[in-house]
Protein backbone atom coordinates (compact mmCIF):
# COMPACT_ATOMS: atom_id res chain seq x y z
CA UNK A 1 0.00 0.00 0.00
CA UNK A 2 1.51 3.22 -0.84
CA UNK A 3 2.08 5.28 2.40
CA UNK A 4 -0.31 8.24 2.56
CA UNK A 5 -0.58 10.69 4.57
CA UNK A 6 -3.26 13.13 5.58
CA UNK A 7 -1.88 16.81 5.07
CA UNK A 8 -4.47 19.43 6.97
CA UNK A 9 -3.43 22.50 5.45
CA UNK A 10 -4.19 21.37 2.09
CA UNK A 11 -8.34 21.54 2.97
CA UNK A 12 -10.03 24.16 1.30
CA UNK A 13 -12.61 26.73 2.50
CA UNK A 14 -15.54 24.67 0.82
CA UNK A 15 -13.96 21.31 2.75
CA UNK A 16 -14.31 22.97 6.00
CA UNK A 17 -17.91 24.38 4.91
CA UNK A 18 -18.53 21.09 3.99
CA UNK A 19 -17.68 19.32 6.98
CA UNK A 20 -19.66 22.32 8.78
CA UNK A 21 -22.72 21.37 6.96
CA UNK A 22 -22.81 18.05 7.20
CA UNK A 23 -21.69 17.46 10.97
CA UNK A 24 -25.03 20.30 11.80
CA UNK A 25 -26.91 18.57 9.92
CA UNK A 26 -26.12 15.20 11.78
CA UNK A 27 -25.47 15.98 14.85
CA UNK A 28 -29.28 16.47 16.16
CA UNK A 29 -30.47 13.74 14.85
CA UNK A 30 -27.56 11.50 15.90
CA UNK A 31 -27.85 12.79 19.86
CA UNK A 32 -31.53 11.43 19.48
CA UNK A 33 -31.21 8.01 17.16
CA UNK A 34 -27.06 7.15 17.79
CA UNK A 35 -26.16 4.87 19.92
CA UNK A 36 -24.92 5.94 23.23
CA UNK A 37 -21.55 4.17 22.80
CA UNK A 38 -21.40 6.43 19.26
CA UNK A 39 -22.49 9.93 20.96
CA UNK A 40 -19.89 9.43 23.83
CA UNK A 41 -17.15 8.16 21.29
CA UNK A 42 -18.17 11.53 19.25
CA UNK A 43 -16.73 13.52 22.82
CA UNK A 44 -14.36 11.94 23.88
CA UNK A 45 -12.46 11.97 20.47
CA UNK A 46 -13.59 16.05 20.09
CA UNK A 47 -15.30 16.08 16.45
CA UNK A 48 -16.92 19.09 15.96
CA UNK A 49 -18.35 21.30 12.90
CA UNK A 50 -15.49 23.89 13.34
CA UNK A 51 -12.87 21.83 12.33
CA UNK A 52 -11.98 19.08 9.91
CA UNK A 53 -10.27 16.00 12.24
CA UNK A 54 -6.56 15.69 12.12
CA UNK A 55 -5.62 11.83 11.99
CA UNK A 56 -2.54 12.72 14.13
CA UNK A 57 -5.10 13.98 16.94
CA UNK A 58 -7.31 11.44 16.48
CA UNK A 59 -4.32 8.40 15.99
CA UNK A 60 -3.17 9.84 19.93
CA UNK A 61 -6.57 9.65 21.30
CA UNK A 62 -7.70 5.79 19.75
CA UNK A 63 -4.13 4.82 21.33
CA UNK A 64 -5.45 5.17 24.51
CA UNK A 65 -8.25 3.65 24.47
CA UNK A 66 -8.55 0.79 22.38
CA UNK A 67 -5.00 0.69 20.09
CA UNK A 68 -6.28 1.26 17.02
CA UNK A 69 -5.22 3.97 14.45
CA UNK A 70 -6.68 5.74 11.08
CA UNK A 71 -4.72 4.59 8.16
CA UNK A 72 -5.15 7.51 5.41
CA UNK A 73 -6.32 5.82 1.62
CA UNK A 74 -6.93 7.33 -1.77
CA UNK A 75 -9.92 5.15 -1.59
CA UNK A 76 -12.14 1.64 -1.54
CA UNK A 77 -9.64 -0.79 -0.86
CA UNK A 78 -9.45 -4.38 -2.09
CA UNK A 79 -10.48 -7.18 0.21
CA UNK A 80 -6.62 -8.31 1.28
CA UNK A 81 -5.41 -5.14 1.83
CA UNK A 82 -8.95 -3.87 3.92
CA UNK A 83 -8.98 -7.00 6.35
CA UNK A 84 -5.27 -7.20 6.77
CA UNK A 85 -5.04 -3.78 8.09
CA UNK A 86 -8.71 -4.38 10.08
CA UNK A 87 -6.80 -7.62 11.51
CA UNK A 88 -3.78 -5.18 12.80
CA UNK A 89 -6.17 -2.80 14.23
CA UNK A 90 -6.08 -0.21 11.64
CA UNK A 91 -8.98 1.33 10.15
CA UNK A 92 -8.88 2.74 6.69
CA UNK A 93 -9.74 6.27 5.70
CA UNK A 94 -10.32 8.44 2.69
CA UNK A 95 -9.02 11.52 3.15
CA UNK A 96 -10.63 13.63 0.85
CA UNK A 97 -14.14 15.11 1.02
CA UNK A 98 -17.47 15.44 -1.19
CA UNK A 99 -18.34 19.04 -2.91
CA UNK A 100 -20.90 21.42 -1.92
CA UNK A 101 -22.82 19.42 -4.70
CA UNK A 102 -22.77 15.78 -4.02
CA UNK A 103 -23.77 16.84 0.02
CA UNK A 104 -26.78 13.78 -0.38
CA UNK A 105 -25.75 11.39 -2.45
CA UNK A 106 -21.18 9.72 -3.26
CA UNK A 107 -20.63 6.48 -5.28
CA UNK A 108 -17.86 5.73 -2.62
CA UNK A 109 -17.15 6.88 0.91
CA UNK A 110 -15.69 10.09 1.34
CA UNK A 111 -13.76 11.46 4.94
CA UNK A 112 -17.34 12.02 6.79
CA UNK A 113 -18.41 8.53 6.37
CA UNK A 114 -14.78 6.85 7.39
CA UNK A 115 -14.17 9.34 10.19
CA UNK A 116 -16.97 11.04 11.38
CA UNK A 117 -19.74 8.03 10.72
CA UNK A 118 -16.73 5.25 12.05
CA UNK A 119 -14.05 6.57 14.42
CA UNK A 120 -16.36 7.50 17.05
CA UNK A 121 -16.86 3.74 17.67
CA UNK A 122 -13.54 2.85 17.31
CA UNK A 123 -13.58 3.66 21.21
CA UNK A 124 -15.97 1.02 22.18
CA UNK A 125 -13.50 -2.16 22.97
CA UNK A 126 -15.80 -5.42 22.36
CA UNK A 127 -17.07 -3.21 19.05
CA UNK A 128 -13.58 -3.24 17.94
CA UNK A 129 -12.68 -6.50 18.94
CA UNK A 130 -15.64 -7.87 16.90
CA UNK A 131 -14.26 -5.90 13.96
CA UNK A 132 -10.49 -7.43 14.61
CA UNK A 133 -11.95 -10.82 14.70
CA UNK A 134 -14.38 -10.70 11.87
CA UNK A 135 -10.87 -9.47 9.77
CA UNK A 136 -9.08 -12.52 10.71
CA UNK A 137 -11.58 -14.71 9.81
CA UNK A 138 -11.93 -13.56 6.11
CA UNK A 139 -7.91 -13.93 5.98
CA UNK A 140 -8.55 -17.69 6.20
CA UNK A 141 -10.72 -17.56 3.76
CA UNK A 142 -9.21 -14.21 1.98
CA UNK A 143 -9.13 -16.46 -1.60
CA UNK A 144 -12.75 -18.24 -1.30
CA UNK A 145 -14.76 -15.44 -3.22
CA UNK A 146 -18.06 -16.87 -1.76
CA UNK A 147 -17.15 -16.93 1.81
CA UNK A 148 -15.84 -13.17 1.35
CA UNK A 149 -19.51 -12.57 0.14
CA UNK A 150 -20.79 -13.96 3.42
CA UNK A 151 -18.77 -11.98 5.70
CA UNK A 152 -18.82 -9.09 3.50
CA UNK A 153 -23.13 -9.09 4.47
CA UNK A 154 -21.82 -9.60 8.26
CA UNK A 155 -20.15 -6.50 7.35
CA UNK A 156 -22.45 -4.79 5.51
CA UNK A 157 -25.69 -5.68 8.32
CA UNK A 158 -23.50 -4.88 11.44
CA UNK A 159 -20.64 -2.26 10.85
CA UNK A 160 -22.34 -0.17 7.93
CA UNK A 161 -25.99 -0.70 8.56
CA UNK A 162 -26.86 -2.46 12.35
CA UNK A 163 -29.13 -1.29 14.91
CA UNK A 164 -28.88 -1.78 18.83
CA UNK A 165 -31.53 -1.79 21.16
CA UNK A 166 -30.90 0.34 24.69
CA UNK A 167 -33.71 0.68 26.86
CA UNK A 168 -36.13 0.01 24.90
CA UNK A 169 -35.29 2.38 21.98
CA UNK A 170 -33.60 1.32 18.53
CA UNK A 171 -30.54 3.37 18.00
CA UNK A 172 -27.70 3.23 15.15
CA UNK A 173 -24.12 2.18 15.14
CA UNK A 174 -24.21 1.35 11.64
CA UNK A 175 -21.77 3.78 10.03
CA UNK A 176 -23.68 3.91 6.40
CA UNK A 177 -26.77 5.08 8.87
CA UNK A 178 -25.01 7.56 10.59
CA UNK A 179 -23.48 9.55 7.53
CA UNK A 180 -27.05 9.89 6.20
CA UNK A 181 -29.62 12.23 7.61
CA UNK A 182 -32.34 10.60 5.34
CA UNK A 183 -31.67 7.22 6.23
CA UNK A 184 -31.28 7.93 9.91
CA UNK A 185 -34.55 8.66 10.61
CA UNK A 186 -35.96 5.74 7.63
CA UNK A 187 -34.22 3.52 9.39
CA UNK A 188 -35.14 3.53 12.94
CA UNK A 189 -38.93 3.98 11.52
CA UNK A 190 -41.80 1.84 10.92
CA UNK A 191 -41.71 1.44 7.01
CA UNK A 192 -38.52 -1.18 7.02
CA UNK A 193 -38.65 -4.95 8.46
CA UNK A 194 -36.45 -4.76 11.58
CA UNK A 195 -35.03 -8.66 12.63
CA UNK A 196 -33.52 -9.93 15.52
CA UNK A 197 -29.48 -10.07 15.32
CA UNK A 198 -28.91 -13.44 13.22
CA UNK A 199 -25.85 -15.20 11.55
CA UNK A 200 -27.63 -17.52 9.08
CA UNK A 201 -30.01 -15.05 8.41
CA UNK A 202 -27.77 -12.34 6.83
CA UNK A 203 -25.82 -14.88 5.32
CA UNK A 204 -29.17 -15.52 3.53
CA UNK A 205 -29.40 -11.83 2.82
CA UNK A 206 -27.93 -10.19 -0.12
CA UNK A 207 -27.59 -5.91 0.05
CA UNK A 208 -27.99 -3.35 -2.68
CA UNK A 209 -25.52 -0.06 -1.81
CA UNK A 210 -27.75 2.36 -3.83
CA UNK A 211 -30.62 2.74 -1.68
CA UNK A 212 -31.75 2.61 1.98
CA UNK A 213 -31.88 -0.77 3.24
CA UNK A 214 -35.29 -2.58 3.41
CA UNK A 215 -34.24 -4.21 6.83
CA UNK A 216 -32.09 -4.42 9.26
CA UNK A 217 -30.76 -6.26 11.86
CA UNK A 218 -30.48 -5.69 15.87
CA UNK A 219 -28.09 -6.81 18.57
CA UNK A 220 -28.98 -5.98 22.11
CA UNK A 221 -25.47 -4.94 23.16
CA UNK A 222 -21.82 -5.21 21.82
CA UNK A 223 -21.06 -7.78 23.92
CA UNK A 224 -23.90 -10.21 22.14
CA UNK A 225 -22.20 -9.19 18.78
CA UNK A 226 -18.27 -9.69 20.09
CA UNK A 227 -20.00 -12.84 21.68
CA UNK A 228 -21.05 -13.92 17.84
CA UNK A 229 -17.56 -14.23 16.45
CA UNK A 230 -17.87 -18.25 17.17
CA UNK A 231 -21.22 -18.46 15.36
CA UNK A 232 -19.75 -16.69 12.38
CA UNK A 233 -16.89 -18.96 12.00
CA UNK A 234 -19.06 -22.03 12.41
CA UNK A 235 -21.78 -21.44 10.01
CA UNK A 236 -19.33 -20.02 7.50
CA UNK A 237 -17.02 -23.22 7.80
CA UNK A 238 -20.39 -25.11 7.34
CA UNK A 239 -20.58 -23.51 4.50
CA UNK A 240 -17.48 -22.99 2.12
Amino acid sequence: MKNMQQVHENYTAEDHLVWKVLFDRQINNLNQHATASYVEGLKIIEFSNSRIPNFSRVNQVLAGLTGWELVAVEGIVDDQLFFELLAERKFPATTWLRKMSELDYLEEPDMFHDVFAHVPLLANQQFVDFLENLAKIALKHIDNGWAIQLISRVYWFTVEFGLIREEGELKIYGAGILSSAGETEFSVSDEPVHRVYDVERIFNTGYRKDHFQQEYFIIDSFETLYESIEAIEVALDSRV
